[in-house]
């Protein structure tokens, strides 16, 4: 009885918590969608980056932490574990995503989409081993990256200053405010603290942060060495990648330089 009525106030506690925190970044974004600087457009998607003093102090920070922690990590599990299993690693950490994705597709207004999500989520789960194989892939119901930035943006909700957060990377104040939700909404974090394993879901969370770094070690590199202004065409990088993930592009497809997208994961 009394374990019912703890779980009981907890969930309530978290709900609240959702909602409250929901309405406070939604507030953010609106408030930091009205602060100007001059734009730079970029094929069509405009800079707004009026914290860039700071911005480069915390990019040149994470340089630093990246070649001395994170980029000898990520190549060493690049080196270590095989190539089909991180293949794996990537579709159940695809599959785990897929209650938040079908939320911001309904959100979104495409039930296309959605159904395409509840396709997808059935068939690797139960045929593809938790999701490890991405049989509904092979199927042709591809994977299509969804995120409450997106669902933001879809809603009229413009990027905000651009923002360069200490480990996690470049974003905009709308895209961080929709990663955040993502995150407190995924179901996998209410369980989790629900019995007492946060350990489940933080342990997720790192191999999200992973897997992600691993994917765009060799681009970075690239973008690095080929660039004048590292800081500034990741920046411009990011808003393109943005901007095609918004209007449903593939970025890899068209001419945008795929660098961290950090709301992708």
């Amino acid at each position: 009885m009394f374990s019912n009525l703890r779980a009981t106030a907890t969930m309530k506690k978290e709900k609240n918590f959702l909602r409250a925190t929901i309405l406070g970044l939604l507030s953010a974004v609106a408030l930091t969608g009205c602060m100007t600087t001059e734009p730079r457009g970029i094929d069509g998607a405009e800079i707004n980056d009026p914290f860039e003093n700071y911005n480069r102090k915390v990019f040149s920070f994470n340089k630093a932490v990246d070649a001395a922690f994170i980029n000898p990590v990520v190549k060493t599990y690049k080196t270590v574990v095989p190539n089909p299993a991180q293949t794996g690693l990537d579709n159940a950490l695809k599959n785990l995503r897929s209650p938040t994705t079908f939320m911001n597709e309904v959100l979104q207004g495409d039930l296309d989409g959605a159904g395409n999500v509840l396709k997808r989520a059935v068939i690797n789960t139960l045929l593809g081993f938790g999701g490890i194989f991405d049989l509904a892939g092979h199927e042709g119901i591809m994977y299509e990256a969804e995120d409450f930035g997106q669902t933001l943006a879809s809603w009229g909700v413009d990027h905000g200053p651009y923002l360069v957060v200490p480990v996690i990377g470049p974003s905009s104040t709308r895209d961080y405010a929709g990663f955040f939700v993502d995150s407190i909404a995924d179901p996998l974090r209410w369980y989790a603290h629900n019995v007492d394993k946060e350990g489940i879901y933080y342990g997720k969370v790192a191999l999200d942060y992973l897997n992600l770094r691993a994917s765009l070690i060799d681009v970075l590199e690239e973008l690095e060495a080929s660039s004048i202004d590292y800081y500034a065409a990741t920046r411009s990088a990011y808003y393109q990648r943005r901007e095609a993930l918004v209007n449903d592009q593939n970025p890899d497809d068209a001419a945008y330089v795929d660098i961290p997208d950090y709301d992708d994961y």
